[in-house]
């Protein structure tokens, strides 16, 4: 069996290595085109092109399927499977109906339950304590195709969005090597999902991150795990951006949201409109990432302060 793979983020990279163990080839990789950077605007490579490079594969990152000289080239390649992993573009119709044994997705929930763009954060903002993988064979819509197979990962009260991708991922590796064969022999019944149970993500962008000291602070502490580490959690002090790395949430009477206080422990936290969230660790615009107590000790007027909501 030819197998192709496409993906590019960090979750992919544990999938391609587990597709590269097997017994079947992997003729080619697709991933994105590689992207500027950081301060000196460098080209960036995907992590699943740096893992393809290390394993000699044949990388591929066309802008788009939407142009007749891609589609024919992968024709070309003759697979009979296409594996997809966080690649993060569209494949159109030709393509999905191009293998005969379709393109299968490994997405990181339990599908139906938060299709879209970004399920591990939608799972740890919604404040689920489970989550998963599931292995389907895609179709036109979105993460709508029946569904090959599925593993239970329970959520941690200490995950971020970046501890739960590594777990998830891994998990989603066994998964496949589980399924595969048993797909591509014929063992497997592909089960319809129910739409009348799915839940939609979108796509993250960094106004998200900044803090409104008016929500309740358990849902602060949600998007602190879940926006870490892209695109972060943060307020600002004295017109720079303040990081909040890591917190924790306490109970507490409404009083003046945004008000930064000394909690009985020693530690530092901040009224939200229910409860309050206690500061961890935080990072200044241009400083490295500290605790919260080591940041007190270099900024004596932070206790009092109130942060913008």
């Amino acid at each position: 069996m030819r197998i192709v793979f496409m993906g590019t983020s960090e979750f992919g990279v544990p999938i391609l290595e587990r597709l590269v163990a097997s017994e079947h080839p992997l003729i080619a990789v697709y991933t994105q085109p590689d992207k500027p950077a950081g301060r000196g605007r460098s080209l960036s490579l995907p992590p699943v092109k740096k893992m393809a490079i290390k394993y000699g594969l044949e990388v591929r990152q066309p802008n788009s399927f939407n142009e007749a000289d891609v589609l024919e080239s992968l024709a070309q390649l003759n697979p009979d499977v296409i594996v997809v992993a966080a690649f993060g573009k569209i494949l159109p119709e030709e393509v999905l109906n191009m293998p005969p044994f379709g393109c299968i997705n490994i997405h990181p929930s339990l599908l139906p339950r938060h299709r879209g763009p970004s399920p591990i954060q939608g799972a740890i903002l919604s404040g689920d304590d489970c989550t998963g993988v599931t292995i389907m064979l895609m179709d036109r819509g979105v993460d709508s195709g029946p569904i090959l197979a599925q593993k239970r990962v329970p959520i941690a009260p200490e995950d971020s969005a970046e501890s739960l991708t590594t777990n998830l991922a891994s998990t989603g590796a066994r998964l496949l090597e589980e399924t595969l064969p048993r797909w591509l022999s014929h063992a497997i019944t592909p089960q319809p999902q129910n739409d009348d149970e799915a839940s939609y993500t979108k796509s993250l962008s960094k106004e998200q991150g900044e803090i409104d000291w008016h929500l309740p602070a358990l849902e602060i502490w949600r998007q602190v795990r879940a926006f870490q580490p892209w695109p972060g959690c943060y307020t600002r002090l004295r017109g720079k951006a303040l990081k909040v790395v890591d917190a924790s949430h306490l109970p507490g009477a409404q009083d003046e949201p945004g008000r930064v206080i000394t909690l009985a422990g020693g530690g530092v936290g901040v009224q939200t409109a229910e409860g309050i969230l206690e500061l961890l660790r935080v990072q200044l615009e241009g400083k490295r990432k500290m605790s919260a107590e080591e940041f007190v000790l270099g900024q004596r007027d932070f206790i009092g302060a109130l942060l913008p909501c």
